[in-house]
């Protein structure tokens, strides 16, 4: 793969993933579709659109994906919808991204990785970060709201982590993203009372379960495997970056203090621990 190439699809691919707090944002906010109902949509849409690459092979769902991984895939989606009735774009992906990571690095510290000099100090700064945003005062994000993306944060740690070293990565997303279905349709019917929707809110739902999700993970397995472990881990910090931007572009969303110092912080601190990595012993 070539090098334009490479820079090509890696971009694609970070809109993608930033595109999915924008979709699930505007759809929240602007249209009737209620969480729930978002959720459902988005993971029928993007089983649908995996399926379509993988040419819906019965063998390949069986032998593909397992239900802990499309548990903790399920719980990142429904966390992430029901955080952005209330969260901003940015402060969403933020939370999102930091938790992700945390959860990540987290999990290399109990299994024996050491935390030292700069990358001790990268840590420290990231969860800092996150504090200084979710402290109590008027530009704070409503605390249920924020625990609620941390949580889908952590499950998508989780979900990524029991990924790794998979054979076939679009192969265990879509036998993934299937095996969600039954989930969400039992999240829809325990939320039947507050079921809403509208075209645009289930056109946006399609969109970031098919386009966003679906393309966009396919996008990033492809590319992925061109890309240095330091490099992948790295063209992420751009996530939240562009989801802020999209936010104050497209939703007309205020970008505060709070969040400037606080996105400064997490992308700094996780910069440090991912390429500080060489030197721990």
């Amino acid at each position: 793969m070539s090098n334009v190439k490479t820079a090509t699809l890696t971009l694609l691919a970070m809109i993608a993933f930033a595109g999915n707090s924008l979709l699930c944002r505007l759809a929240l906010k602007e249209t009737a579709i209620d969480a729930a109902s978002f959720t459902t949509v988005r993971m029928l849409s993007a089983a649908l659109v995996l399926g379509l690459l993988i040419g819906f092979k019965t063998s390949v769902y069986r032998s593909n994906g397992n239900w802990p991984s499309a548990l903790a895939l399920f719980a990142y989606a429904a966390g992430f919808s029901f955080a952005y009735i209330h969260l901003s774009a940015g402060t969403g992906a933020l939370l999102l991204f930091g938790a992700v990571q945390a959860t990540m690095i987290g999990v290399g510290i109990y299994n024996g990785e050491r935390m030292v000099g700069w990358r001790l100090i990268g840590f420290l700064l990231a969860i800092g970060g996150l504090v200084i945003l979710l402290l109590p005062g008027l530009s704070a994000p409503p605390l249920v709201s924020a625990i609620s993306m941390v949580g889908a944060g952590i499950a998508w740690g989780i979900y990524s982590l029991r990924g790794k070293g998979v054979g076939n990565p679009i192969e265990a997303t879509a036998g993934n993203f299937l095996r969600t279905l039954p989930l969400a349709a039992c999240l829809s019917v325990v939320m039947y009372q507050h079921m809403s929707w509208d075209s645009a809110g289930l056109l946006y739902a399609v969109l970031s379960g098919g386009l966003t999700s679906g393309i966009g993970y396919a996008i990033w397995y492809q590319v992925l495997p061109a890309l240095k472990a330091t490099t992948a881990a790295t063209v992420q910090l751009s996530v939240p970056m562009i989801a802020a931007a999209g936010g104050i572009l497209l939703l007309a969303e205020p970008l505060g203090w709070r969040l400037i110092v606080a996105i400064v912080a997490v992308l700094v601190g996780i910069w440090l621990v991912i390429h500080q990595k060489r030197v721990v012993a």
